[in-house]
């Protein structure tokens, strides 16, 4: 799925939890942002839907939203992993603790490093799952390398970092879906942004350097 905001995933992620259910099987969630989207109506300071997404795929919020997935929620917290964190609000903070997802902060993966949290996260993933979908919003990574977004927030994923995501979930070969998002081309320099996303899908997808 290419799309604008986040919230797209409400959608896109709820597709496939309902594919899977039919066959008694569910799915993972590796959520790669700066932010954890994880807001509630309630609880989110700008009113910004695309802040809230993973909390309606977890069975929370606006009833219409939340049961996109059916009666169940679309994923189950235990399979949810964040990657790339970097500005949680504060409600949002008591809400990922509520919830158990686990969320992987820049400063976890600067101080272990992006290669082991990445090994966690797929097992977290993959857990009892039939493959994950993959949820990439671009401002996971840093401006300087992806300067067309509407949310950037320095300290991110390098363009190395954000291809071994990539390339990683494609190594495993339980991806079942992927969504490419916030791009804003008329935040772009250059098409840098846009040339980049396409460079990830296509590493999801397989693409190796040899």
């Amino acid at each position: 799925m290419l799309g604008g905001d986040h919230s797209i995933a409400m959608g896109s992620v709820s597709g496939q939890a309902l594919h899977h259910r039919a066959q008694d099987e569910s799915i993972g969630l590796l959520w790669i942002d700066a932010h954890t989207d994880i807001n509630l109506p309630d609880t989110s300071p700008s009113g910004n839907i695309h802040g809230m997404p993973l909390s309606h795929l977890l069975g929370r919020g606006i009833p219409s939203l939340r049961r996109l997935a059916g009666k169940q929620p679309a994923v189950k917290a235990e399979n949810v992993a964040l990657l790339g964190i970097r500005s949680v609000d504060r409600t949002e903070r008591r809400i990922v603790k509520e919830t158990g997802v686990r969320a992987y902060t820049m400063t976890e993966i600067d101080e272990r490093g992006l290669p082991t949290c990445m090994q966690e996260a797929l097992g977290i993933v993959s857990n009892g799952t039939a493959g994950f979908h993959l949820s990439f919003d671009l401002d996971g990574v840093d401006p300087r390398v992806a300067p067309g977004v509407g949310t950037a927030v320095f300290g991110g994923l390098t363009y190395r970092e954000a291809h071994f995501i990539c390339e990683a979930s494609a190594r495993t070969g339980n991806l079942v879906g992927m969504d490419m998002v916030e791009l804003n081309p008329t935040l772009d320099d250059r098409n840098t942004t846009a040339e980049l996303a396409v460079e990830l899908v296509l590493s999801a997808l397989g693409k190796t350097i040899l």
